[in-house]
């Protein structure tokens, strides 16, 4: 017996109001799911904004200001809410743990010297230049030699003008009256001697004054030209500065890996600038997956190219230095950890910077699949590449600049000038930073467009969240 609830097949009208209620069922379950998605994106935002709310109003402006930054939250609500997102928070967290792991591991312990060393002639003294002149060198030969009064600001002898021969006049470092340096206690001559010879050796003009006014013109330009973001970055330099000095340095003088100390100390110093500069979004997690990536290739290439160059880091008086001080430190590592540390600033800045980029086409063209966002963005990134390329090799040859001149003074080809290993150093680690460069913004455009196009446009920051020249 036919089932009377059933449409028949000539019956039309009634298979049309039936699709119709149908329809209509499907959109009411559509609006509840997009009501109950906005009210929890209400909630998140109410739970964000209420540190600010309960500030008060006696709260001074600049705090109300900050509160009131941070409190806009609902992108970085989202981002937890999408599973792209938590993918990528996860992440960046296990490449953070797995860093934070390795530091404990490696960090040195006990004493970072061996004691206090004479290798580079022992501590200094401040100094004033009461007088110059020009004597005759000691010695045999019929020379001239510069020669200056010293006033020492400290010390058994600070009452007492001390006479420092500099040496031939021809190349003699230019000291004048008034100026403030630096002076050593020759071999031999303990405080309060009494020998008429010199007591005192000229080590160098007092370079620390200028640093200093440079140092605090640099922070307050950033500070005023940038605001918290600014100062944000400064921390981010102190802290870096401090994982170099406190990690990095010791544990390679301590005997670890210095290839495995020098790629934790990049990513740890990464994890600082990025976070410290750019705050923790999208586009600084995604940033921070691309450096990483290109931090290993130029770790795994810089490897093998100094291994294959031979190049065993004993090419200037620092190595025969580092060599007396700890026989055991391999000098090829130390290349190699100066190669990685050389590629990390170009990688930060290319990395942050092509990440922005895919947000912003991203989120400025919402119809675009992975593919488009990708080959969009890397057009743009391959306008910067240029130019970062360019500043990698320039910084390379600003700092190469004296030896470039000594060797075409000494009429030195460019083949034999290459091969030495004092060149060949430097244009390893040009082309090894220059490939990871390269390598690393069609990597991070990939990772970037694979998380991006995916997401929720509202859970993508704005342009000018991110890196910007």
């Amino acid at each position: 017996m036919p089932d009377r609830d059933r449409p028949l097949p000539h019956d039309f009208g009634y298979v049309e109001e039936w699709a119709d209620e149908q329809d209509a069922a499907a959109r009411a379950r559509a609006a509840r799911r997009r009501e109950r998605r906005g009210q929890r994106q209400r909630q998140m935002r109410d739970r964000t904004a209420a540190p600010l709310r309960r500030a008060g109003a006696r709260t001074p402006g600049w705090l109300r200001r900050l509160l009131a930054a941070r409190a806009d939250t609902a992108p970085a609500a989202r981002l937890w809410g999408s599973r792209w997102g938590r993918g990528l928070i996860g992440a960046v967290a296990v490449l953070a743990l797995a860093t934070t792991i390795a530091l404990v591991a490696l960090w040195p312990h006990g004493p970072g010297h061996g004691g206090r060393s004479e290798i580079m002639g022992g501590p200094t003294l401040a100094a004033t230049v009461t007088a110059t002149r020009v004597v005759r060198c000691p010695g045999p030969v019929d020379q001239r030699c510069s020669q200056i009064v010293a006033k020492l600001a400290g010390g058994a002898d600070r009452a007492t003008p001390q006479t420092i021969t500099l040496g031939p006049a021809n190349v003699a470092p230019i000291v004048k009256t008034g100026d403030d340096v630096r002076v050593q206690r020759a071999a031999g001559t303990p405080d309060g001697s009494s020998a008429s010879s010199e007591r005192y050796a000229f080590a160098s003009v007092d370079r620390r004054g200028t640093m200093l006014w440079l140092a605090i013109v640099f922070a307050v330009l950033v500070v005023v030209l940038a605001r918290w973001r600014g100062l944000l970055a400064l921390v981010g330099f102190a802290v870096s500065l401090w994982l170099v000095t406190s990690f990095v340095v010791p544990a390679v003088s301590a005997g670890r890996p210095a290839f495995a100390v020098a790629m934790v100390g990049a990513f740890a110093v990464m994890f600082v600038t990025v976070g410290l500069t750019y705050g923790l979004s999208a586009v600084s997690l995604a940033a921070i997956l691309g450096i990483a990536g290109s931090l290993v290739l130029a770790g795994v290439l810089g490897s093998i190219a100094v291994h294959a160059a031979r190049l065993d880091g004993r090419a200037n008086e620092f190595s025969q230095a580092l060599t007396q001080l700890n026989g055991t430190l391999s000098l090829q590592g130390v290349v190699l950890a100066g190669l990685v540390f050389g590629a990390l600033g170009v990688l930060a800045d290319q990395a942050v910077t092509q990440a922005s980029a895919v947000m912003a086409l991203r989120r400025a063209s919402p119809q675009l699949d992975v593919r488009g966002v990708y080959k969009g963005a890397l057009q743009v990134g391959r306008d910067h590449l240029v130019a970062t390329t360019h500043t990698l090799v320039l910084v390379y040859v600003g700092a190469t600049f004296p030896l470039l001149l000594v060797l075409h003074a000494g009429g030195v080809g460019g083949t034999d000038a290459l091969n030495m290993q004092d060149l060949a150093e430097p244009v390893i680690a040009t082309l090894v930073g220059a490939i990871a460069l390269l390598v690393s913004v069609p990597l991070t455009t990939a990772l970037v467009a694979l998380i991006a196009a995916p997401a929720p446009a509202g859970a993508l920051p704005e342009a000018h969240h991110g890196h910007s020249h």
